[in-house]
C-alpha cells in the first residue's frame, strides 16, 4: 500500500473521465453502503457531480474529492468490454 494521493491528483484523474459511465460505491456509515451507476457529469474545484437514472427518475449526487481520499467513496469506470476499472482511489 503506497502513500495517500493528493486531492489535486484525484481531481486530475476524474477530469479525464467526464461524460463516462461509472459505478459509485459510497459508505454512508452504520453498515449502509450505496452502489449506483451513472455518468460523471461535471467536476468543480471542490466537488464532482454524478447524474444517476434510477427507476426513470433522474437525480444528481455530488461528493467531494476528500470523500475519495478518505475512502468513503470508490469510483469505477467501464471500459469498452464493460469491465470495471478503478479510477479514483486514495491509494493507487
Amino acid at each position: 500500500m503506497g502513500s495517500p494521493r493528493a486531492i489535486s491528483e484525484i481531481k486530475r484523474d476524474l477530469e479525464f473521465f467526464v461524460g463516462s459511465k461509472i459505478r459509485l460505491k459510497a459508505n454512508r456509515g452504520r453498515n449502509r453502503i450505496i452502489e449506483k451507476e451513472g455518468v460523471l457529469e461535471s467536476i468543480y474545484p471542490n466537488i464532482f457531480v454524478i447524474k444517476v437514472n434510477e427507476r426513470k427518475i433522474e437525480q444528481r449526487v455530488s461528493y467531494t474529492y476528500a470523500d475519495v481520499l478518505t475512502q468513503t467513496v470508490e469510483l469505477f469506470v467501464y471500459d469498452k468490454q464493460d469491465a470495471e476499472i478503478r479510477i479514483a482511489s486514495a491509494n493507487q
